[in-house]
């Protein structure tokens, strides 16, 4: 049994981290890490986990819970990992982290972007970035994994067949993306009260959003040089769920069939991404709770451009799934273990 714990466990990444590794057949979580609930039954923050879970929450002191566990999951917000990494513990333990503190490789762009100090720049060039379909391989011999967020992933996975094979001007990419509310977290903050997201959509974090450098460094590996692309983020009241449309110049006149067939090349034996048949759209609704992608593509012949889209479940695969995900590669597990989800509807 591959033995497990989890930093942040009472937020909404961490509890899904919960309930995902609780239908895992070869992990035990040993503890549950919660700084805003030391002391406290597990269940009495989830009452979903009444007579499942029966721990109360531990504090964060990672060097002393790194001896009880194989792997630990930081489902943490950014600088707290980076604060307190050390080499002591990667020689004890495995991490996946949910954060952003090593999916950078430039510092300076991390620094610039988050508006903290980086407290372990050594450990950034060792971090795999953990987005399975893309470094499987690398993450397998991994010991820190930076686990992709919601945005990122759906944004990433939507453009890069087509991206890596060329066939658009990645300089022209947009990407317009929606997010559920979760996507902020559980904490308490005005602008996610009911009242104020109810019947309502908002972008924001225009021009500026901390996703972006992450997004044009990964697909920048892809295209084989810096890219430059508009990233727009929108608040949507929805529980669940990311949506992203993206759109791109192409290179030449392609038909569906050529198209087609690039994304084929790259997801067909892909477990977790559907591409969906001609003409359908993706849809929030039928990813919910589930740890698939599903993408398309509408080819607009009048402007010479192309339309991609993507939706996914920001708590499974753009955070607690794809951790689970990576977790199984680094510790041999089959892939898929504990993550065939089938997507909830209504």
């Amino acid at each position: 049994m591959i033995k497990a714990g989890i930093i942040g466990a009472t937020g909404y990444a961490g509890g899904e981290l919960v309930r995902i590794l609780l239908g895992h057949k070869n992990v035990e979580i040993k503890w549950y890490g919660s700084k805003s609930y030391i002391e406290k039954a597990y269940a009495s923050v989830y009452q979903n986990m009444f007579q499942l879970v029966q721990d109360t929450c531990l504090d964060d002191n990672l060097e002393e819970l790194a001896k009880q566990v194989d792997v630990i999951f930081t489902a943490t917000p950014q600088g707290y990992l980076a604060s307190v990494l050390s080499e002591k513990i990667l020689n004890q333990v495995k991490i996946v982290d949910l954060s952003a503190d090593y999916r950078i490789k430039d510092v300076s762009v991390y620094e610039t972007w988050y508006q903290i100090e980086h407290k372990s720049p050594q450990f950034i060039e060792e971090a795999v970035y953990g987005l399975c379909e893309m470094n499987r391989e690398q993450v397998k011999s991994a010991r820190l994994v930076a686990n992709p967020g919601c945005y990122t992933t759906c944004s990433i996975l939507t453009a890069y067949p087509l991206v890596k094979e060329g066939i658009i001007d990645a300089d022209t990419l947009i990407i317009d993306a929606k997010s559920g509310t979760s996507g902020a977290g559980r904490g308490a903050k005005v602008p996610n009260l009911f009242c104020e997201v109810n019947e309502n959509i908002k972008a924001y974090g225009v021009t500026s959003h901390r996703h972006t450098p992450e997004i044009e460094e990964q697909l920048g590996y892809a295209a084989k040089k810096e890219i430059k692309i508009n990233f727009t983020p929108h608040l949507t009241p929805m529980n669940r769920g990311i949506l992203v449309t993206e759109y791109a110049s192409l290179k030449t006149v392609s038909s569906y069939e050529e198209v087609k067939a690039l994304y084929d090349k790259y997801y067909a034996n892909e477990r977790f991404i559907r591409v969906l048949e001609k003409d359908v759209c993706p849809e929030t609704k039928w990813v919910e709770g589930s740890n698939y992608v599903d993408i398309n593509f509408k080819i607009d012949q009048r402007t010479g451009r192309i339309i991609m889209m993507g939706a996914l479940d920001n708590l499974v695969k753009g955070a607690a799934g794809q951790a689970v995900q990576n977790m199984n590669l680094m510790f041999g597990e089959q892939e898929s273990e504990g993550l065939l989800l089938v997507p909830m509807f209504p």
